[in-house]
């Protein structure tokens, strides 16, 4: 039996109007019975507000008073929300008018809590998007990476990822989950502020016993660097840190080894920045430690807390047993399917 679930979708916004006229009008235009939009604006000064009341009256606009990101941003605006599964939606994310149809199917034919639809290219439509792909997975040493994208070769959707699926991380592009379960867990991580919190999400509800699924008959179309540019050195800055803030909370094993060799290999790539012509991506990865360590006692008191909290380990089938680098660089698997058929 398919229940009419009640969604909230939630978008964060900070004086990005631009996006907001050439996405929202695909929102606002989903043909299901049973949603709300709740706008979470981080102090826009670029008329977003007023656009919305004019156009998208049916919108709930909640104003904070500075930027808040995305992590801390997400999480003020759930009091707001009055469905019983939030969607945390980019505000440059394209949907078709069906998606949420796929989406409460998938809530209802499964035990997932999270759910992540299929995520293309906005600007090519043929291919998966960089931010989520056909959902995230993970090696042993906690690099993330997504079926349908791994590092910086991008497949065409060609119907090979179209079987739901169970996955270890959602795109916080796109991400529907259950609100008992986002408040039961304490949401985003606020620290994170960028990149990297839904992956700490969802790390933190698998060890709550809670399944996370990929579902094809949901499609968005992600356009990608909303919030930062692609090749931002800030973004390196979140992507470096955030990493290893993850692991330090959240690996069911001592994690000194791991955070060690991260570190190591971190210090690799920096050199490899330096190298390419990017001396601001190295000062980012250098500041990222900075920062961890400034972050460690805190970190560990949150894994202490995670610990006592936690009714089960890492799904252990969820983790690709190697490492993603030595596959993609040196075996030269490219997709998925090459990957775990190894």
């Amino acid at each position: 039996m398919i229940f009419n679930i009640s969604f909230s979708i939630i978008i964060v916004t900070w004086n990005a109007l631009h996006h907001l006229k050439t996405f929202l009008p695909s929102v606002g235009a989903t043909e299901y019975t049973n949603f709300e939009i709740v706008i979470a604006n981080n102090n826009s000064t670029d008329g977003s507000v007023e656009w919305i009341r004019k156009h998208y009256p049916q919108c709930r606009i909640v104003t904070f008073d500075k930027n808040f990101g995305y992590a801390a941003g997400n999480n003020k605006a759930v009091k707001y929300a009055r469905g019983e599964v939030l969607v945390f939606l980019n505000n440059d994310v394209k949907t078709d008018t069906n998606w949420l149809h796929g989406l409460n199917r998938a809530f209802t034919e499964t035990e997932a809590s999270i759910i992540q639809p299929k995520i293309r290219s906005y600007r090519d439509p043929e291919l998966f998007e960089y931010a989520g792909a056909a959902g995230g997975m993970i090696d042993w040493l906690g690099y993330p990476f997504c079926r349908g994208r791994i590092f910086d070769h991008i497949e065409k959707d060609n119907e090979q990822y179209d079987k739901r699926t169970e996955i270890f991380w959602a795109s916080g592009a796109a991400l529907a989950i259950k609100k008992e379960l986002f408040l039961k867990s304490g949401g985003f991580d606020d620290s994170f502020e960028f990149h990297m919190e839904e992956i700490d999400l969802c790390w933190r509800c698998l060890k709550m016993g809670r399944k996370i699924m990929y579902e094809p008959e949901s499609i968005v179309y992600h356009l990608g660097g909303g919030s930062l540019p692609v090749d931002s050195s800030r973004k390196v800055f979140y992507n470096f840190r955030n990493s290893l803030c993850m692991l330090t909370k959240n690996l069911d094993t001592a994690p000194l080894p791991k955070i060690f060799l991260r570190l190591v290999l971190d210090g690799i790539a920096g050199i490899q920045f330096l190298l390419k012509g990017k001396p601001k991506h190295t000062l980012a990865v250098i500041q990222s430690h900075y920062s961890y360590y400034f972050m460690l006692l805190d970190l560990l008191q949150k894994r202490k807390e995670l610990k006592r909290s936690s009714t089960s380990t890492t799904p252990i089938y969820l983790i690709h047993s190697r490492l993603i680098i030595t596959d993609f660089f040196l075996r030269g698997k490219k997709t998925w399917h090459e990957i775990k058929n190894i």
